[in-house]
This record gives structure tokens, sequence and C-alpha cells, in this order.
């Protein structure tokens, strides 16, 4: 009897130990600053009007981008807005990514991510539950549930309110969804997520950010008040109709670079794109 104890504590020893390894999990706690040595001038000062190029966009994208003027962020209703959860890991403001466990069973329940401009918080649920019906509420952070892939997070967000890609116009529908991956390098995370959107984008867009483990043990609030910065009539919202925005070309001037190449499309990202014009690469 003593030899059988001995032999069924070595199995169910084995038994743990690889289910241990099986779910072993990267601790991602912490507060984590943004690292801006990758598209630091779309993340940062912003886009130019008119840069599309790279970006996998349809022609719904191209007309709503054109017709967009940087003077609707001054309306009230625009100020305070934060970034969509499909935007707010390219912009600035630390991260802190907080576990909340169930006191019971010590599983994690959901990683909370808090960034500090605008306070965006989202609920990443990590306990197995489905996406809510397509009819649930959508909101500014959507709706998040991740799961471990190794040591890889991976985390799929739906019913997202409509927002950006970019900070020059480039919308996205309430349609898109999102997939992100959280990878951890000792004190670095590298973020890749994938946007998808049946209306705006014609393939998944796919950008990567990166973020340093700071000693910074808290996080400042972050107050917005909405405030009349320009005098408006009542119901007059900034905008150009389309053909009549005077500013769309000045990107290319500016650059030296063909117009054609500033509409953006799943091509621009190509190096073969250049071949189109006189003088590109062989």
């Amino acid at each position: 009897m003593h030899r059988i104890s001995v032999t069924v504590l070595l199995a169910a020893a084995v038994l743990i130990g690889t289910a241990g390894a099986a779910s072993a999990q990267v601790d991602l706690t912490g507060i984590w600053a943004p690292i801006f040595h990758e598209d630091q001038i779309e993340r940062v000062p912003g886009p130019e009007v008119g840069d599309y190029a790279g970006l996998p966009i349809t022609d719904a994208q191209r007309l709503r981008g054109e017709t967009w003027d940087a003077s609707l962020l001054t309306l009230p209703e625009h100020q305070c807005k934060p970034h969509p959860s499909t935007y707010g890991f390219r912009g600035v403001g630390n991260l802190r990514i907080t576990p909340v466990y169930n006191d019971a069973t010590q599983q994690m329940i959901k990683l909370i991510t808090h960034i500090q401009w605008q306070e965006q918080e989202r609920e990443i649920w990590m306990d197995g539950r489905p996406h809510p019906p397509d009819f649930a509420a959508h909101t500014w952070q959507g709706f998040s549930t991740g799961e471990w892939d190794n040591n890889v997070l991976v985390v799929k967000t739906s019913h997202l309110k409509a927002g950006w890609i970019r900070r020059n116009g480039m919308a996205l529908s309430d349609k898109a969804t999102m997939t992100e991956r959280f990878i951890r390098h000792g004190n670095y995370i590298t973020h890749i997520y994938m946007i998808e959107d049946p209306y705006y984008l014609s393939e998944p867009l796919i950008k990567t950010n990166g973020f340093l483990l700071t000693d910074q043990v808290t996080m400042a609030p972050y107050p917005c008040s909405p405030a009349v910065e320009v005098p408006r009539e009542a119901g007059e919202v900034p905008h150009h109709l389309p053909g009549q925005n005077p500013f769309l070309n000045d990107h290319a001037k500016k650059h030296n670079i063909p117009v054609e190449a500033t509409r953006g499309g799943a091509e621009t990202a190509l190096p073969e794109f250049m071949k189109k014009f006189a003088g590109g690469a062989k």
C-alpha cells in the first residue's frame, strides 16, 4: 500500500506540474510607458491632411476622409471623447494593466487596461464568457475577451462605436472588430493589433506598438470639461463638400510625392506600387 501511495503521489505531482505549465501566463501587471520610435509623427503631433498612404481603405473611406475637417474637434461634443480601443494604444498616455481575480478560486476574471489620456478604461474578460448578441450596446472600448496562447495574450473585441484608425478623418464603422496580441519580452510589451471593417477597410489593417515598464506607481486623473472654443451658429458642423477640400494635395506637394500615392488603398503599401510612376524602381 505504501508503494502504491508513493506511485500515486508521484503521478499526481507530474499531472499538477504539467497542468501548471500548460496554463502558465505572463504577468502583464504594471504601468507601461508608450514607446514612440515607431510612427512617431502619426501618433504624437498627428498625421497630415490627405495622408492615407499604406492604408487598405475603400472608396467609401476615402470619400469620408476627403470631407473631414480638423475643426470638427473644436465642437464641445467632440472635445472630451476618448480614443476607441482601436486607436487608444497608438495614442499618448501611460498604460496600466490590472488583473482581477475570483477570491474563491483565485482564477483570473478579467484584465483592466487603463490609458491615462481621457481615462480610457477597458475590461478584457478572461473567464470564457461569450460575446453578447449583435443588438447589445456598442461602446468606445467595445466588448473584449482574452485567452492565453502559450505566453501570448490574444484579445478579441466587438461591439465598438464608430471610431477611427488615424487622426485625419480615417474612420471605422460600428461593424469593425479587432484582434490583439500582447507579447512580453522582459520589461517590454509588443502590442500587435488587426482591425477588420466591412465598410471602410478592403483587407485587415495591422499595426504594432511598443511599451516599456516604468517604476511609476500612480496615475493621475484626466479631467475634461468641454467649452465653446469657436463661436458658431447652432447646427454648424465643420466639413468639406466632396471635391472641395483645398488641403488634400498639400501633403503630396510638401514631400514631393505623387498625389495618387497619398490616396491610400492596399496597393499603396507595396514596394511595387511606385513602379507605376515614371522614374520608379525597376
